[in-house]
């Protein structure tokens, strides 16, 4: 049994990570700035400890009692419109969380064996067409956006912990598909209400992932020692804005909803500067993580939307 110290532990991808490894028999403990310390309570687990990267503050128990760490902290990248504060608070809550990760291991006696840390399929620009001839790879160039710079600043970040001989693995992770919150609850909205709200041309590509697939790629990036740098963490099988919407929309309502395509223009004017991303088609590469040995339980988007929807698709034939 493991004990792996879990940053962003109570999002999305943290709540579900935490329950699979709790369930595998490994100690989790979360840090949080609301923890007071319930390092102590031995029966606990998962088990909070306090930190708060603003102030540099970090329960130093903690981090001696780790054998690995994942960092997943970070503010929601499509949670607010993307004001000047907002953008500086997505930037700041990555990389002052990786410096004081950094700061501790150099500082406090430990021993942990590797680091494992989010990024973003961001760092990518868009598809040069679409659909695109070639699928992104993880040597591709950062992209000049406010994602890619984030990406790029958040993966620098943490970057340090490899001249403290820690293993280090980075997974750029897509759009993550769970009934818990995230991308998919957006796209269930309109089509309970019997819309299938295509965005845009539909034709944008967006590469995404079954939430247990996601946290099945940071489990085997903890217990695979040969894994090392970066791996996108997304399905092989991208798919377009108006395939999945339509998918989704069968299984939901079967024959009775009505395809809308809401224009790019709209899309604008409700959600600002974050329709580039919304609109943007990217299709990345999954290679590297099947040669790494990983197989994937959800590689379509049938088979995913199967699973959390717990209905197949009903075609309108």
């Amino acid at each position: 049994m493991s004990t792996i110290l879990i940053t962003g532990g109570t999002g999305l991808i943290g709540s579900a990570l935490s329950r699979m490894l709790v369930a595998r028999g490994h100690r989790v403990v979360i840090l949080s700035r609301s923890g007071v310390g319930a390092l102590g309570a031995a029966s606990a687990n998962p088990s909070t400890a306090h930190w708060d990267p603003y102030k540099e503050i970090i329960d130093a128990d903690a981090i001696r009692s780790a054998d690995f760490i994942v960092h997943l902290a970070g503010a929601g990248v499509a949670d607010k419109r993307w004001t000047a504060r907002r953008k500086k608070e997505i930037v700041e809550s990555r990389t002052r969380s990786s410096a004081l990760i950094v700061k501790a291991l150099k500082e406090i006696p430990n021993k942990v064996q590797a680091v494992v840390s989010a990024s973003g399929i961001g760092w990518y620009g868009p598809d040069p067409v679409v659909p695109s001839p070639r699928p992104f790879v993880e040597t591709d160039p950062v992209d000049d956006d406010f994602l890619g710079e984030t990406c790029r600043l958040w993966e620098e970040s943490i970057a340090p912990v490899t001249a403290l001989g820690k293993r280090l693995v980075i997974l750029r992770t897509g759009p993550v598909l769970s009934n818990e919150g995230g991308a998919l609850r957006e796209f269930k909205k309109p089509v309970k209400l019997g819309v299938a709200a295509i965005l845009g041309s539909g034709r944008q590509v967006m590469s995404w992932i079954h939430i247990e697939d996601q946290c099945r790629l940071f489990l085997h990036a903890i217990e695979d020692r040969s894994w090392s740098g970066v791996y996108n963490a997304a399905a092989p099988q991208p798919v377009n804005n108006r395939t999945l919407t339509l998918e989704l929309a069968r299984r939901i309502k079967g024959r009775y909803f009505v395809p809308v395509y809401v224009p790019s223009l709209v899309l604008k004017i409700i959600v600002g500067e974050l329709s580039i991303e919304v609109l943007k088609s990217a299709t990345v590469s999954a290679e590297k993580v099947h040669k790494g040995g990983f197989q994937f339980l959800y590689p379509s988007i049938q088979s995913a939307l199967d699973n959390l929807t717990g209905r197949p698709s009903q075609s309108a034939g």
